[in-house]
């Protein structure tokens, strides 16, 4: 509870001082506003070792101690203005995020562009929550960099990157400046497909494995070996060309009375008994199951009805379906 509300109160805090107000549309600059800068712990020390270097020269009325104190001081000061400069006037764009499945890590592109004709270099980036910077980058001047910075993903639907967080410590390390970034991107996440799904349900009497009773004679082509093929269409001629001493690799010939077989993977039909989460994950597995064996397959989820097909764009409309589905595909 102390926790909660601690983390509540510094969100709270970070809101109001640093102006976040949620993400950030577009291009953004990094105004001099928008960079802090503190002592480090080394800038800590060396302001200590000054202040004893000064009261040193005071005391013994020592001429070179003041101009040692006094150069020193200003390669301090020097420091805390180019750390400052590393970031200032540096701009931020977001780049495209893949979909990905619940579990897996999203990978947000971001992209760090550099109009002036001062190069930046050690500048450290990631996501809040994630714990020190893992990511450096250095932005040549008139140039541009890009990163690929990951986030866990827990649930399906759409998640927006979180905020993110600028480092530098550049040149000396004496001063650390830092700003903050919430990108307008946001990446789909697909449901988890189930580990142990039940078969295909193939009907129309063909099997899952591309053959039929019927049109056995029409070839489609040769394609690897899966568990529960037949031995019967083994393509001998194809598996003879591979060496032996290297492993093999078994082949086998596919249908096209068994491809075209009706497929229909319906959501509706699935157990009661099964909660929702369960029955997404099973028809997320089925279309992957159905993609990888090259069969055709009718979609029905909700308000979408997709025709028997197969592809990279029918595979993404329909997993896209899958992850909106319901309430929390509309939350997230």
């Amino acid at each position: 509870m102390l926790s909660a509300l601690k983390r509540l109160c510094r969100n709270q805090a970070e809101r109001w001082l640093f102006q976040l107000r949620g993400p950030e549309p577009g291009e953004v600059c990094l105004n001099r506003r928008r960079v802090f800068i503190v002592p480090t712990r080394a800038g800590m020390a060396f302001a200590f070792l000054l202040l004893t270097l000064f009261i040193g020269a005071v005391n013994y009325n020592l001429g070179l101690g003041f101009a040692l104190s006094f150069f020193t001081g200003a390669c301090g000061v020097v420091d805390m203005v180019l750390t400052a400069k590393n970031l200032a006037r540096l701009h931020l764009a977001p780049g495209r995020a893949r979909p990905v499945f619940a579990g897996e890590a999203a990978l947000f592109e971001l992209h760090l562009i550099n109009r002036t004709r001062l190069d930046r270099f050690a500048i450290w980036l990631d996501f809040i929550g994630a714990g020190a910077p893992r990511h450096v980058a250095d932005v040549p001047a008139a140039g541009r960099t890009a990163l690929l910075i990951s986030a866990p993903t827990s649930a399906r639907g759409w998640m927006a990157a979180p905020r993110v967080r600028l480092v530098t410590r550049f040149p000396l390390g004496l001063f650390r400046a830092w700003s903050y970034w919430m990108p307008d991107v946001k990446v789909l996440v697909y449901p988890c497909p189930e580990a142990d799904a039940a078969p295909l349900p193939v009907s129309g009497g063909a099997r899952a494995n591309g053959a039929g009773p019927a049109g056995q004679d029409d070839f489609a082509g040769i394609r690897s070996y899966q568990a529960g093929d037949p031995m019967r269409h083994l393509a001998w001629r194809q598996i003879a060309r591979f060496d032996p001493a290297l492993g093999g690799h078994l082949m086998t010939k596919q249908f096209e009375s068994g491809a075209a077989a009706e497929l229909s993977l319906d959501f509706g039909a699935l157990p009661a008994n099964l909660g929702l989460e369960a029955r997404l994950s099973r028809m997320t597995r089925w279309v992957l199951e159905a993609e990888r064996r090259g069969l055709p397959y009718a979609f029905r989820l909700g308000r979408h009805r997709f025709a028997p097909a197969r592809g990279d764009a029918h595979r993404a409309a329909c997993l896209q379906a899958l992850a909106l589905h319901g309430p929390a595909g509309a939350r997230a």
